[in-house]
């Protein structure tokens, strides 16, 4: 079986619809879909020409972006029941694009593929000194073919060279039971694809003059025209168009545009309803690639509430199953968490009042706060400075005659 396109040999508990996956050769995971391309004509869809549609590209784009730059953070684990230490800087280890490709290019590779094929496949191409994965060289999925006993991989195929299943890194989402891939939304979403990049077509067709004619030039006194008269009077008429010359025409014949406003309007909102649908395969509210319904909008009391929906509901399991992937590249006790700080970051008014509230309950230091807020630590003469213009305050019940009525209290 490939991973991005079907094969005929359809049996095992699947039948019909899986298949059993012996010895397949070409590349698209999902639902053999030649006999819906034979009863609907449209476009072929495919990992690459989904592209082609602006709600797949979109989609794609923006979770392969946030993924991808979210900063890795390291962790070791306690011991007994201390918490997990926070390690100052991710391990050297983790490096698995190696010299071919940094960290955030690697992710964004691997996300991109996972997100329109529910894979991703690479060679492990060195291991570290723990006998884990170090460098992964990611392979093109249409490249990569496996075969299965039991529903189990038991050879890789990459441009029909074998490979054991040990020197595969493989990264999977949408996955069933049963299945050892993962499912490709590209696949299932084909029909809303070809059909928004059909209207592509149609759009492009009409405005070169070729989707539907442009008037309709109507005998009122022949029931029937031949095809000899029919062909030499739209001759006439289409040189005395293109010519820009008067249209001269007697009381039996009738000419009028047909008008692309009437005609415009189905396909226009196809067009638009269209990435509303594509972007529930690809789990990305329609508004964030700009694809709302019209009349219709989502509010949100600020930016950092509509990340957190956005977070929690479609990025938050894909992060999870990322998290756990790198995790099988660092030793026992260490594992990588993704800081999503970035996403969820508030305005300074909202940022500022909680850090003061966190300061004040003493869940943080006043050096970690502004940490948080891109400032270097306070020195011994920032203290002083603070100090000489906002004494210390008194302790409770206790009066400081250095302290004038209604002194501002020291900031953050």
């Amino acid at each position: 079986m490939s991973l991005l396109f079907r094969t005929a040999n359809i049996q095992g508990p699947y039948a019909g619809y899986w298949g059993e996956f012996v010895g397949a050769t070409a590349a698209d995971l999902v639902p053999y879909r030649m006999p819906m391309q034979q009863v609907l004509p449209g476009h072929m869809v495919n990992d690459q020409s989904a592209m082609r549609h602006s709600a797949v590209w979109g989609c794609l784009r923006l979770r392969a972006n946030l993924i991808s730059t979210f900063p890795l953070e390291t962790f070791r684990q306690g011991e007994g029941d201390l918490p997990a230490l926070k390690v100052a800087s991710p391990p050297s280890i983790l490096r698995p694009g190696g010299s071919q490709a940094d960290y955030v290019e690697w992710m964004y590779s691997t996300q991109f593929d996972l997100d329109r094929a529910g894979n991703s496949v690479g060679i492990i191409r060195s291991i570290n000194g723990y006998g884990l994965p170090a460098e992964v060289e990611l392979i093109p999925l249409s490249w990569v073919s496996v075969r299965t006993i039991d529903n189990r991989i038991t050879h890789w195929y990459i441009r029909g060279q074998e490979y054991p299943p040990e020197l595969i890194w493989h990264e999977k989402q949408y996955t069933v039971a049963g299945f050892p891939l993962g499912l490709s939304p590209v696949m299932y979403a084909a029909w809303s694809i070809s059909e928004g990049l059909s209207i592509q077509d149609f759009a492009i067709s009409w405005f070169t003059m070729g989707g539907i004619p442009r008037g309709h030039l109507k005998n009122n006194t022949q029931p029937t025209v031949t095809d000899g008269q029919a062909a030499g009077i739209k001759a006439k008429l289409k040189e005395s168009v293109q010519s820009g010359d008067a249209l001269v025409t007697g009381k039996d014949w009738d000419y009028a545009l047909i008008s692309p406003e009437q005609t415009g309007m189905e396909w226009i909102e196809a067009r638009r309803l269209t990435p509303i649908e594509v972007a529930r395969f690809f789990d990305v509210p329609a508004d964030l690639i700009d694809a709302a319904i019209s009349g219709e909008s989502v509010t949100y009391a600020n930016v950092t509430q509509r990340n957190l929906q956005f977070l929690s509901m479609s990025l938050g399991p894909a992060i999870i199953r990322r998290e756990n992937n790198l995790n099988k590249m660092l030793p026992a006790k260490q594992f990588v968490k993704m800081n999503i700080d970035a996403l969820l970051r508030s305005d300074p008014k909202t940022l500022t009042e909680m850090l003061n509230l966190q300061v004040a309950g003493r869940l943080l230091t006043p050096n970690e706060a502004r940490f948080m807020l891109d400032r270097q630590p306070l020195t011994e003469a920032d203290c002083a400075e603070f100090d000489r213009f906002w004494p210390p305050r008194p302790a409770p019940g206790a009066t400081n005659p250095t302290t004038p009525p209604n002194a501002p209290q020291p900031p953050l």
